[in-house]
């Protein structure tokens, strides 16, 4: 989320143990938070914390704020929230989700039977860019590097996105078979995780008042990966000349996906 309006800032807090967690439980019953980070006083300012709380909807922020100000909540002396105007202060590079996150708003605002996900393809494509192919090199230490298409499918709101993206993983001694499967499986993670994601920044949420859902279809550019048939799809993936750079996405979080045909949509509960 970017912006000032969907930022708490809450202080007033006494130092106890899992104060974090008792910011998120108190603070989430007004909507999903992407984060939730406390922080020590300055010295001039006296002993305590304070902390910065972000939503994802700036509503929910505003009702939360109406609701928490002056309020005790979960201890003794009443806390002060505000919502942030200083915007610079916060201000940093806006990424996109991670798929642990998309799924987690998905869950939230369209259920966990308003939307499904599968693997379209994930393809080892170690090596076809020429790295590693020196005669003679002594390979100790190379790289493996999947590519998944990802297919997120909206049902009630006949919408279907896909994504595509690159994942790599290292591997410091490939004579390792243990380590070696190990990369292999990070690499597979990374892979399913960027393209899910990738798919997800396609699909515009649109949150009323009232409670109520609409979903927009919101590519930033044209989407060939969209308009081809599956077949095309695979098609194009398993092209040998393949330039793999233009699917070198921002590394994320990894999240606990599923490396079979079907990724479940359900994986991260709803608050």
């Amino acid at each position: 989320p970017a912006g000032s309006h969907q930022t708490l800032l809450v202080w007033g807090l006494k130092p106890e143990p899992g104060l974090e967690r008792s910011l998120f439980s108190a603070f989430s019953k007004f909507g999903p938070l992407y984060s939730v980070r406390t922080h020590r006083n300055a010295t001039v300012a006296g002993p305590g914390y304070y902390a910065v709380i972000k939503f994802y909807s700036a509503g929910d922020a505003r009702r939360a704020q109406h609701a928490c100000d002056g309020q005790r909540l979960f201890q003794e002396s009443p806390l002060k929230v505000c919502v942030c105007t200083k915007q610079k202060v916060f201000q940093q590079q806006v990424l996109a989700l991670n798929s642990n996150k998309c799924q987690e708003l998905a869950n939230h605002y369209l259920g966990f039977n308003g939307w499904s996900s599968r693997i379209i393809i994930l393809q080892n494509v170690s090596g076809l860019d020429g790295e590693n192919e020196e005669l003679g090199e002594t390979l100790q230490k190379q790289s493996v590097k999947y590519l998944c298409a990802v297919e997120v499918t909206l049902p009630h709101h006949r919408v279907r996105t896909r994504g595509v993206a690159l994942g790599e993983a290292d591997v410091e001694n490939s004579r390792d078979p243990l380590e070696f499967v190990t990369a292999l499986r990070r690499a597979q993670k990374v892979a399913v995780g960027k393209a899910l994601s990738c798919a997800f920044q396609k699909i515009l949420l649109v949150v009323l008042e009232n409670g109520k859902v609409a979903v927009e279809y919101n590519p930033t550019q044209e989407e060939l990966t969209d308009s081809l048939t599956e077949e095309e799809l695979k098609g194009l993936v398993q092209v040998s000349e393949l330039s793999l750079e233009q699917f070198d996405l921002e590394e994320e979080v990894l999240s606990d996906v599923s490396f079979d045909d079907e990724l479940p949509s359900r994986e991260v509960p709803s608050n």
